[in-house]
């Protein structure tokens, strides 16, 4: 797909950038902007059945008129503020409650084009029309949010006392095993081994995640689940006692040789024991009010395409069907009050119907029924209100392939829009990302999520362009290493899926559960942990190239994402080996401290945050963009080159005097991180020398 995607796209950027350039003579075109921020659009989330005011920026004096293009009609916009070197024109639009899109054409004597969120162009494609979606809103506390997304078994043990014991049950075949070495790489059957992280140990280390300055932890899974990931959930209505609270721990330890779940005495008490799971609600609250007290937001990963089967719903390994108080699972009777939540091909199975569906075939992921069971979904959404509500109060979702839920995708959008009034009704400002490979465009449209991760418009451009390499280590492409049409390209296209309140919450990460680190991606090794070796993911790591990563995301509309480690310099190849222990005690604290610094930088100045963004140049292993608003005005450069270069680039249009200086609030490059270098603006351009892998976030400073 990205391979058909970047030639396309190369190909349509020359074409464009030919037409364009018959025009420089009366367009200039450096100046046209517009986009969907507050400054170009008021109000920036519009309620349906309002006026909103639609703003477009000219050089001074410089083209003959504009028009707004919406709804298959022309209208002339209005010239209603001339500063120094600008023209901005405004129309006003009055919305309904369906979705608007717009674009414009901008005409000079008897020339003319188009401008749309690809910049300007010679030809219309309402794909790349402007959005704006009557009555949608994103949570202000999640725009721009620096969010960390915690592994919790692997972050940091504070409670010795609930770890998993070796043999205490038996997963996939074979008994569970506790980790006594904490510094241990994972193995590459990695499921069932559990290095004992937990919440005492998130509460333990909050003074950390304050100081590197988090807004929004992101858990992932922590409802009771027998893997260490914990996507195959058992129970929805309570926190794992393995990561909270044991304070009854009886029975016996699965026998050797034995691998039926119903002898795992000491496993079945820790689990399904009452006292046990609600102490352990009672520390996930607690976390939370901790969290809150801090400043900081937590986000749960929700998973309800599938479950585990483990689950108290099918239990098929009889671990709940002879505990007190609990119902009997679908697998094991016909009369189950949850029969109806999977789909049996066997009606004359019971007891033990191991007929059921699987998510993608696995019978320990056994797939939900929703469009067979009404109570299945009622129980969904109780459990969606419920965390985000007090007294547990979490702050959102996060959605696991969230777009294979149902059966069909009609029932997937009917689900989700019925899951976002749940949830939004119970906790208005709670957000709900989904995990999305592909187009997104059909899931934002203001009625089911908020926002994704960001893969598409963020992870994998970035990653191609500074590493060539695909994001699980699997692939180098040597032709899209230092590509920046490619990368610009890419990046055009797949943000113009979001609507603005969608793409300022995105989820812009280097590093997750799923992919391998960023840190090994330097290195360009193609490989994984079963063929190279856990060693071979920390040879020929470039920590320079990692820190252009880290400034990019830091710096991109969205809300950059830190997975946990890769701040301290962990490594490691695709799942498992990227679910390495954080390393207490053998951190990067040079890596930290970049962090803490940009993260700083980030929160200081809004218009990283929140402001426009703009393409100033590219070439090759060359970026160069601007981060803007009326307030505050950023140019970052990248330079991803094993040389030294030297460039003038234009910044005048990132709506900067054009006489004044630029101070370097942020260098990287091979030698560290520094601040503090200015560099002259004449005539709206600075000249700036770049050693090699190196990354500049420059601020103008006006002239005094």
């Amino acid at each position: 797909m990205i391979e058909k995607l970047d030639l396309e796209q190369i190909k349509h950027m020359e074409d464009n950038r030919q037409y364009i350039a018959n025009m420089r003579p009366v367009f200039n075109r450096r100046a046209l902007f517009s986009d969907t921020t507050g400054d170009y659009l008021i109000p920036p989330e519009p309620s349906a059945n309002e006026d909103v005011t639609v703003r477009f920026r000219t050089a001074r004096n410089n083209v003959d008129r504009v028009l707004l293009v919406y709804r298959g009609e022309q209208f002339i916009m209005e010239k209603t503020e001339s500063e120094k070197h600008f023209d901005y024109y405004t129309a006003k639009i009055h919305l309904e409650s369906e979705k608007v899109t717009y674009h414009f054409e901008v005409q000079s004597g008897r020339l003319h084009a188009y401008y749309d969120t690809r910049g300007l162009v010679q030809d219309v494609n309402e794909y790349y029309d402007f959005v704006i979606l009557p009555g949608f809103s994103t949570p202000q506390w999640a725009k721009g949010a620096v969010m960390y997304q915690i592994y919790v078994d692997r972050f940091y043990n504070g409670d010795p006392t609930n770890d998993v014991l070796t043999d205490e049950y038996s997963y996939i075949n074979d008994h569970v095993q506790r980790v006594e070495d904490w510094n241990r790489n994972p193995a590459n059957m990695d499921v069932r081994n559990f290095y004992g992280g937990d919440l005492q140990g998130v509460l333990d280390k909050m003074d950390y995640l304050q100081e590197l300055g988090v807004d929004v932890i992101y858990f992932n899974p922590l409802f009771v689940s027998p893997s260490n990931h914990k996507y195959d959930i058992q129970d929805y209505d309570y926190i794992d006692p393995h990561f909270g609270k044991i304070v009854d721990d009886n029975g016996d330890l699965l026998p050797h040789g034995q691998n039926e779940n119903r002898q795992a005495s000491r496993y079945i008490d820790r689990v399904t024991n009452r006292a046990n799971l609600e102490a352990s609600n009672q520390l996930f609250i607690r976390v939370v009010e901790e969290a809150h007290r801090r400043g900081i937001r937590v986000i749960l990963d929700g998973v309800f395409n599938h479950c585990g089967s483990f689950n108290k719903w099918l239990d098929r390994e009889r671990i709940y069907e002879g505990a007190e108080g609990y119902e009997k699972g679908a697998y094991v009777s016909a009369d189950s009050p949850y029969r109806s939540y999977f789909q049996f091909h066997n009606e004359n199975c019971w007891p033990y119907n191991n007929s059921y569906d699987g998510w993608w075939g696995h019978d320990t992921l056994p797939k939900l029924n929703y469009e067979g069971s009404q109570a299945l979904f009622d129980y969904v959404l109780r459990v969606a209100k419920k965390w985000v509500s007090p007294p547990f109060n979490a702050d959102g979702w996060r959605l696991d392939v969230a777009a294979d839920l149902g059966h069909s995708q009609e029932y997937n959008h009917y689900f989700w829009q019925q899951f976002r009034k749940a949830v939004k009704e119970a906790n208005p400002e709670a957000i709900i990302l989904a995990e999305h490979y592909g187009n997104t465009r059909d899931w934002l449209q203001g009625n089911e999520w908020d926002t994704v991760m960001n893969y598409d418009a963020f992870m994998e451009p970035v990653t191609w362009f500074l590493t060539g390499m695909e994001k699980h280590s699997d692939d180098y492409r040597e032709d899209l290493l230092g590509n920046a049409d490619s990368f610009w390209g890419a990046m055009k296209h797949h943000c113009a899926s979001f609507s603005m309140p969608s793409w300022q919450v995105a989820m812009n990460e280097l590093s997750n559960h799923d992919h391998s680190r960023f840190l090994t991606r330097t290195n360009r090794r193609v490989g994984r942990v079963d063929s190279a070796g856990a060693y071979a993911a920390e040879q020929g790591i470039n920590k320079a190239v990692f820190r252009e990563a880290v400034v990019i995301q830091m710096t991109w509309l969205g809300a950059p994402t830190i997975y946990y480690g890769d701040e301290a310099g962990v490594c490691g190849f695709t799942d498992p080996d990227s679910r390495r222990t954080y390393p207490w005690g053998r951190e990067d604290q040079e890596l930290i401290a970049f962090h803490k610094k940009i993260i700083h930088l980030r929160k200081e100045n809004e218009e990283l945050r929140c402001g426009s963004i703009k393409y100033v140049d590219g070439d090759y292993n060359f970026l160069a963009y601007g981060r803007f608003n009326k307030n505050g005005h950023c140019l970052i450069l990248v330079n991803n080159n094993s040389r030294h270069i030297e460039k003038e680039i234009f910044v005048w249009d990132l709506g900067t005097p054009k006489h004044g200086k630029m101070r370097a609030l942020l260098w990287t490059d091979e030698n560290g991180f520094s601040d503090g270098q200015e560099y002259e603006v004449v005539s709206g351009k600075i000249h700036v020398q770049l050693p090699k892998t190196c990354a500049v976030i420059l601020k103008f400073v006006p002239a005094e």
